[in-house]
């Protein structure tokens, strides 16, 4: 009998994303900071929306914890989004994408402006996030739907979610849920200076609820103050279950168990965009967790999604794309 596949609870901020390409030196000139996410307020995003005006812009619905759970709605796993958004265009937009992807949808609807995220991406292909937080910012525990989260096998989150303090208290109600019901507790760090405000925080929150957790090299150095990845996935692994840490081109490291594996990388060298790679390299593992596979068939699955969102602009893939990477997923494992 095929077993039941599983169901993912997220909690996040849904942003429109607002991606253009820009050279280094712009990048400079602006101050912004190179791979970062930025927050900024809405003066700040006045200013550069003005500045990208004359620029080829592409639009997409976002947000670090929504582009995981999109993504394995895509794929076919059941899913629950929630959120805040505003009562404007682009929250109607945004729940609209929800629904089209047949997802449980939670997200608030409140009078604030609908969350954005100015994307520039360089020569490099890095991305550098200026984040408008908008409605997110008021999402707080009275959004919490308990029942929701029983009813879930997944709870997953983000770092981002402690960037305010309605948000940092409604998630540790969640997470007292979550782990009082036994759904399993999966954390994606997501932002290396959302690690720099939280890094006890965040030490806390790993060795007190989550199962498992994603880090790339870089939030994973400041969280364990050294700099080889390995070393800091062995570290993360001895206070939870599940510890990754992205590596780059050069792949990742997981530690289950605190039994150590290296996951090769997949994709090109040389990506067009690596804008929610991240995110979807957590799909990925959701994904094969979900359909009950083994922490190295989990861990292939995050890195082949991985490698195939940075062939193309934005951090989702179409229906086409994303039916094409379910059936040869399907077929590999034998999932169908």
């Amino acid at each position: 009998m095929k077993s039941k596949i599983l169901h993912v609870y997220g909690v996040g901020n849904p942003l429109i994303d607002i991606i253009t390409n820009i050279e280094e030196k712009k990048l400079e000139r602006l101050g912004i900071h190179k791979g970062a996410m930025h927050l900024i307020d809405i003066e700040r995003r006045r200013d550069l929306l003005k500045i990208i005006e004359t620029m080829d812009v592409e639009y997409s619905c976002g947000g670090s914890c929504p582009n995981t759970i999109l993504t394995l709605a895509a794929l076919g796993v059941e899913t629950t989004l929630a959120g805040k958004v505003g009562n404007d265009e682009f929250g109607e937009i945004y729940k609209k994408q929800v629904k089209e992807h047949h997802i449980q949808d939670e997200i608030v609807v409140c009078d604030e402006a609908t969350g954005s995220s100015i994307i520039f991406i360089t020569e490099d292909s890095e991305r550098t996030m200026n984040t408008f937080l908008g409605a997110n910012r008021f999402y707080h525990k009275e959004n919490i739907v308990k029942e929701s989260i029983i009813a879930a096998d997944f709870f997953h989150f983000t770092g981002y979610m402690y960037d305010t303090p309605s948000q940092k208290e409604a998630i540790h109600i969640a997470l007292d849920i979550a782990k009082t019901h036994n759904t399993t507790i999966t954390f994606d760090i997501a932002d290396v200076f959302a690690v720099g405000r939280n890094r006890e925080g965040f030490l806390k929150l790993i060795s007190e609820y989550a199962d498992v957790v994603f880090a790339n090299g870089e939030e994973a150095r400041i969280i364990f103050d050294h700099y080889d990845p390995y070393e800091c996935c062995k570290s993360m692994g001895k206070l939870c279950t599940t510890a990754i840490v992205k590596n780059g081109k050069l792949g990742s490291f997981i530690s289950h168990d605190q039994k150590m594996y290296n996951i090769p990388v997949q994709g090109p060298s040389t990506p067009l965009d690596t804008t929610g790679a991240g995110d979807i390299y957590a799909a990925g593992f959701l994904y094969g967790l979900c359909h009950h596979l083994d922490i190295e068939q989990s861990g292939y699955i995050a890195s082949y999604l991985a490698g195939e969102i940075v062939q193309q602009r934005g951090a989702q893939f179409n229906k086409e794309k994303a039916l094409s990477i379910k059936h040869m997923l399907d077929s590999k494992f034998n999932l169908s």
